[in-house]
């Protein structure tokens, strides 16, 4: 079985361009750096930044157009994808990038300095779910665990 997925969390680096193919589909095109620390053996701190290239298609590709900017924080689940192609010079160009599945932006500013919750788009599964929450009172812990 092959499994090609990718999962980052970062930062917008660029507005995100939109265009639409010649079959009316959306496509949004996008940067996003992620941060790596560490230490050192001699306990220094150690930074480093990698950049992704971003594409997302359809519904994916308008909530980004529509809601991401430079600087934000978001969450892309998808697949990595190689391209080659000529340019109009005829050299031979390439490009690695993630092909967005899921999205989910991070919070949004309600301008009064605290975080409202974000935004969320996946490809497959329904814009809305609701999410059960279990409270504590709610876990029967007299029930015997049979192992």
């Amino acid at each position: 079985m092959d499994f090609n997925k990718a999962i980052i969390l970062g930062r917008v680096t660029n507005i995100p361009e939109s265009r639409k193919l010649p079959s009316g589909q959306s496509v949004t095109s996008f940067g996003v750096a992620t941060n790596r620390v560490w230490y050192d053996d001699q306990k220094n701190k150690k930074e480093e930044a990698q950049f992704h290239n971003v594409v997302a298609f359809g519904r994916i590709a308008d909530i980004a157009s529509q809601y991401l900017q430079k600087g934000a924080l978001v969450l892309i689940e998808g697949r990595i994808q190689y391209r080659t192609w000529d340019d109009k010079e005829g050299q031979k160009r390439n490009k690695t990038e993630i092909v967005a599945e899921n999205l989910q932006l991070g919070p949004r500013s309600s301008g009064t300095g605290q975080a409202q919750g974000g935004y969320s788009a996946q490809k497959t599964k329904p814009q809305e779910q609701e999410v059960p929450t279990v409270k504590e009172d709610d876990i029967d812990i007299e029930e015997e665990i049979p192992f």
